[in-house]
């Protein structure tokens, strides 16, 4: 006999049967593989934190074994401590003091190093010897001026003996002076007390460039800015202002050195000085150049002895250099 709610049981029942066994096995490999990935991620992290405890504990106690090796030799570590810093700072001390305060008593006292660097210094000129040279008193520092004035410039001729830097003016030939017997040369006069009137006594910056045959240090002089300090602006060229005054001529000759201004600009403000007919132009031409004079008298021998003694000079200076000559300017 048929019963239509037999159906219906017997369908229940098939719903609810077991998996087959090939389901439950992978469910069962699924669940072992979750349970040891998680005991291997929890041995993991034991692991690390294991490790980084015993590395703390390791630096630990290397910092208190440190710690306790300082404690027990303070003295030697404290000396050894300011030896080292008071090296570094006498080095450094010593480096300011040579580059920026020591003062460069005589030409001697310019190194080859110095001029190979084109090193600028200010100083106050005490005399003025011809028309293009004169002589430098060297002022280093910030205690030469008031309110910081703890050093004097000497005005006495026994205080400056030996205190001074023979320069020579740089890319300007002026009209040679009455020396060693010769006749000075038309001009002369005026363009030496020209530059007289204009820097003795004055403080002006010089660019140390070279040393010449007469042991002079060639210098690109360039005079105070009006407003700003020396070492943040450049003044006005002092061989330009004396080409332009009528007072002098470019200087051509081998190793002449004009600046940052260059040849071109000289020959350009002495072409304008001669068309103005200023200083020594004032006829519109001259009958014998600085060059020419000095060509003219070396010819027939009356440079002779300046030269001579100037190479002589320059000679010793030479002579005087390594070791022993860098004793001396200590000494000094």
């Amino acid at each position: 006999m048929h019963l239509p709610w037999r159906q219906k049981q017997q369908a229940s029942e098939e719903q609810t049967s077991p998996l087959p066994s090939e389901q439950r096995g992978l469910g069962a490999r699924w669940s072992a593989t979750k349970d040891a990935f998680k005991t291997h991620l929890t041995t993991a992290q034991a692991n690390t934190k294991s490790t980084l405890q015993g590395y703390n504990v390791n630096v630990q106690n290397r910092l208190r074994a440190k710690a306790y090796e300082l404690g027990s030799r303070p003295v030697a570590y404290l000396v050894l401590s300011g030896i080292f810093l008071g090296s570094v700072s006498t080095l450094g001390v010593t480096f300011v003091y040579r580059r920026y305060f020591r003062r460069l008593r005589t030409a001697e006292w310019v190194t080859p190093d110095v001029l190979r660097r084109k090193r600028w210094v200010r100083g106050v000129v005490t005399s003025v010897g011809d028309g293009d040279n004169f002589r430098l008193y060297h002022t280093p520092g910030f205690w030469w001026k008031w309110p910081l004035k703890f050093r004097r410039v000497p005005t006495l001729s026994k205080e400056l003996k030996e205190q001074t830097i023979h320069v020579r003016i740089a890319g300007v030939d002026a009209p040679e002076g009455s020396h060693f017997g010769r006749q000075a040369q038309p001009y002369a006069a005026e363009a030496l007390t020209w530059l007289k009137d204009t820097i003795e006594g004055r403080i002006v910056y010089c660019q140390l460039v070279r040393r010449d045959q007469y042991s002079r240090i060639v210098s690109v002089v360039t005079l105070p800015p009006p407003f700003l300090p020396g070492w943040l602006a450049t003044g006005r060229s002092l061989a330009l202002e004396m080409i332009r005054a009528g007072t002098g001529l470019t200087y051509e000759q081998a190793g002449a050195e004009y600046g940052k201004y260059g040849k071109d600009e000289f020959l350009r403000v002495e072409a304008q000085s001669r068309a103005a007919r200023r200083g020594m132009w004032k006829h519109g031409t001259v009958e014998e150049t600085p060059a020419q004079y000095k060509r003219r008298h070396a010819q027939s021998g009356t440079d002779a002895e300046p030269q001579a003694q100037g190479t002589a000079k320059a000679e010793q200076e030479n002579s005087e250099g390594g070791l022993r000559g860098i004793l001396k300017r200590l000494w000094r």
